[in-house]
């Protein structure tokens, strides 16, 4: 593709970005992209300021290799409207089609001004079909990635909401288990137990796995971890919400806890902390 290619792209757009942008509008609202999320306001500004960059830039370089340093300026600003598709909860295919929309207008203009030279006007729209393509591939590539780092940090914040660390008593925590362990989870247990340990002096931790369906030998490494984790900072466990069930699947696997206290419920094992800790509970009611 020839220098003067490009350099006959970046002269159409020079003069035409208001027609460009409202032919742009036009275009985006044929293909129903929604506009109920962003204001058409919002819209107009970010299509100038590509096509003041596009126009600035594309007589610099090819538009080949996005990865030159001419092209910088022009990533930054996709990468950022790509990045605040994402949280307002656009698809790929509407973010993409931003960029897209451009051709249209832009061949519609080329037609125009290049109607007697159809040679020239194949080169042009070769030209910006290549380009328009390469920012549209470049914006999907950003939107992936932002959305992968969006649902890791949901992930890591619905590991730290579904293993709350609460304080029953002076000296005493629990940690209410829901679900299956694996190591991650694990992970982000431990963590909030030491922390919490380490925030309130707690001497008693009392783990319940009532909200755990299954028991095996690998979810029994993570307890016991746990565990000898929270008596290294000085506290002791307490598993309760042992069920039958549980307790029989225990036994076979030959998993140790002979020296953990472990009871049937919450309450119980709470009664147990009040005792281990010298605090005892009152009923004021009581003749």
């Amino acid at each position: 593709m020839s220098q003067d290619s490009t350099l006959q792209l970046a002269q159409v757009i020079k003069g035409n970005e208001e027609a460009l942008v409202d032919e742009l509008i036009l275009a985006m609202k044929a293909k129903i992209i929604r506009f109920d999320k962003l204001a058409e306001s919002e819209i107009r500004q970010q299509a100038a300021q590509l096509l003041n960059l596009l126009e600035t830039n594309i007589p610099k370089t090819t538009i080949h290799n996005l990865n030159e340093a001419i092209w910088a300026e022009t990533k930054q600003l996709l990468t950022e409207f790509s990045q605040s598709r994402v949280k307002q909860g656009f698809s790929p295919a509407e973010t993409a089609g931003f960029i897209f929309s451009f051709k249209e207008p832009i061949f519609k203009l080329l037609r125009k001004v290049l109607s007697n030279n159809a040679q020239q006007l194949a080169e042009e729209m070769a030209t910006t079909t290549a380009l328009f393509d390469n920012l549209g591939l470049f914006t999907i590539e950003v939107y992936q990635k932002a959305r992968e780092q969006i649902i890791l940090r949901q992930q890591q914040e619905l590991l730290e909401l579904s293993t709350p660390v609460v304080q029953l008593w002076q000296n005493v925590l629990a940690l209410p288990l829901i679900g299956t362990l694996d190591s991650a989870r694990t992970q982000v247990v431990m963590e909030n137990l030491l922390q919490k340990i380490v925030e309130t002096g707690a001497l008693i931790a009392i783990i319940d796995i009532t909200g755990v369906p299954t028991v095996d030998t690998l979810v029994a490494q993570h307890l016991l971890k746990t565990i000898a984790a929270a008596r290294l900072m000085g506290a002791d466990c307490i598993i309760s919400g042992i069920r039958p069930q549980i307790a029989q699947t225990i036994v076979h696997l030959g998993v140790n806890l002979e020296d953990v206290i472990t009871k049937a419920t919450l309450a119980d094992a709470f009664v147990i902390a009040l005792k281990k800790t010298g605090a005892s509970v009152t009923n004021p009611l009581a003749v």
